[in-house]
């Protein structure tokens, strides 16, 4: 770490306010965001918007330390909306659009915010759970810049003094997806979402001209926090889609310089002939995340393009952890390197440390990690956030990964996807890897189901490519002897796709639930 990032970090033990934070570095002039029908929102846009909805907010009867839930589509209103949020001290509580009845209820209830904005068409069936939550308010906001919010904040003033939150105070609850069980409300605070900003900026060397192409959903970490966030911090101007369009990313990428997304925006960038090297000539970065991005992917986006990818490594309850450098080799199946402030370590069943020897790959171990940007623990849970820190302050990722030769980390899945057949351990990501390496695969998902002899019956589900003719039988014998019996699975099945969720995570629990029994 650079003597200067350590002071800025240290710096940040002295936050009032991460909008305060994000805001010191917004240029005088220029645009923030611009949108592909031509609208255009400067940076004192984005001040005195924010001013007005903090006022309203106020008005409202919102106090420090309330939460402000807020389901909308994505749009740079719904950005103001966040930073009138952080300007007068909410908890900003922000929800997948894809949830329904059930899923906001339990969230409203569980999060008991003050004031609930969602989109118009949902206030119908929102407005009852929130009533039923306690809630003061609910108000609405459309994409189309309609609804009863903008309305209620424009006889507003402009200007806002920023509430002094400090660093330790809560600036965000993420809940998450719940695929395991009760959904779990990450709390983050200023500091934790102010020094992820800072860190990203120096190690992936944000440049005075770059311009981010922002087609990510903006109610999770990476399009809120690591792609808004280092576009505010930088006073970086913002190409603003409401959502990932082929069409216009393939127009709009030659005016950008950094674009993130999740794995299946490049495989869809990959099957268009219009990508090009030509095409994202000017582009500087690419970043992937949320899930796991293919090794061959990573290669045919090289090929095509002579850019390598940088894949990066972070949750809901850490922002980011890791990151393959933006100078020096981005190795596919890796996350790269710990972040400047943040400490990785890997551990055994005992708990104990494991280090991999110098050029060698070391055993396979659970993430765990410690740093400024590690959350503070699970809203109303203080018995799981106990159960999920050590006891010298380590949070228990669940992840499991390994140490390479050069000290990537590569992550190998979760522990509770450990598949644990006739007493011996597997791990899915060793045989997906194998799987997703034969011709004719796409992709592949390997999980356990019950098995009355085995305990678990290693299982696969595989993904062809186009035009592919893949059978059980086929697949099995490819890699037989390829690995220990034990890790084979009892079955093969093919199918079309792999269920996902909205960031692109193939939702196993789904998987095991199909194939429990067959």
């Amino acid at each position: 770490m650079t003597k200067t990032l350590e002071t800025a970090l240290s710096d940040l033990n002295r936050l009032s306010n991460l909008y305060d934070f994000l805001a010191q570095r917004f240029p005088r002039s220029g645009v923030a965001m611009e949108t592909p029908d031509g609208r255009a929102y400067s940076f004192e846009d984005l001040r005195r918007a924010s001013g007005r909805i903090a006022n309203c907010l106020v008005a409202m009867g919102a106090k420090p330390g309330d939460r402000l839930a807020v389901q909308v589509e994505k749009s740079p209103e719904a950005v103001m909306v966040y930073l009138g949020a952080l300007r007068a001290g909410l908890i900003f509580l922000p929800l997948n659009t894809a949830y329904r009845e059930s899923e906001i209820g339990y969230f409203l209830e569980d999060a008991r915010p003050s004031v609930v904005i969602c989109s118009p068409e949902n206030l119908a069936w929102v407005a009852p759970l929130a009533r039923r939550a306690g809630c003061r308010r609910v108000e609405t906001l459309g994409e189309k810049i309609d609804g009863s919010l903008l309305p209620l904040a424009a006889p507003h003033s402009d200007d806002f003094k920023t509430v002094h939150r400090g660093p330790n105070e809560l600036a965000a609850i993420l809940y998450t997806s719940g695929t395991t069980g009760r959904s779990k409300g990450a709390m983050l605070t200023h500091r934790n979402l102010a020094s992820n900003a800072l860190v990203l900026h120096h190690y992936w060397h944000w440049q005075k001209d770059d311009v981010l192409l922002h087609a990510l959903p903006i109610f999770h970490v990476h399009g809120l926090f690591v792609a808004l966030h280092g576009a505010l911090y930088n006073g970086s101007r913002m190409v603003w889609l409401s959502k990932f369009d082929l069409e216009q990313v393939i127009r709009l990428l030659p005016s950008a310089t950094v674009m993130m997304g999740v794995p299946t925006f490049y495989v869809r960038l990959l099957s268009e002939p219009r990508f090009t090297k030509s095409l994202v000539s000017g582009m500087r970065l690419f970043v992937s995340g949320s899930a796991p991005l293919l090794a061959e992917t990573h290669q045919e986006f090289t090929q095509r393009t002579g850019h390598a990818i940088l894949e990066r490594y972070g949750m809901s309850e850490t922002v980011m952890l890791t990151s393959n450098p933006t100078h020096g080799p981005r190795k596919a199946g890796t996350v790269g390197h710990p972040l400047p402030g943040v400490s990785v370590r890997l551990v055994d069943d005992q708990g104990q440390s494991i280090l991999g020897q110098l050029g060698e790959q070391s055993a396979i171990g659970g993430v765990q990690v410690k740093g400024p940007n590690v959350f503070v623990g699970y809203w109303n849970m203080p018995e799981k956030t106990k159960e999920e820190f050590t006891a010298d302050g380590w949070f228990k990722t669940g992840d499991m990964g390994r140490w390479d030769a050069d000290g990537y980390l590569a992550l190998v899945g979760r522990s509770k996807d450990l598949i644990i057949t006739g007493g011996y351990n597997v791990y899915p990501k060793e045989i997906e890897m194998l799987l997703d390496d034969l011709p004719g695969v796409e992709e592949s998902a390997v999980i356990g189901v019950p098995h009355p002899d085995f305990g678990e019956a290693v299982t696969a589900v595989v993904v062809p490519k186009a035009q592919a003719q893949l059978t059980e039988a086929a697949l099995l014998a490819e890699i037989r002897g390829r690995i220990a019996n034990y890790k084979v699975p009892k079955r093969i099945y093919v199918v079309n796709a792999l269920p996902r969720n909205v960031m692109g995570k193939v939702q196993k629990n789904l998987l095991r639930e199909q194939y429990s029994g067959r």
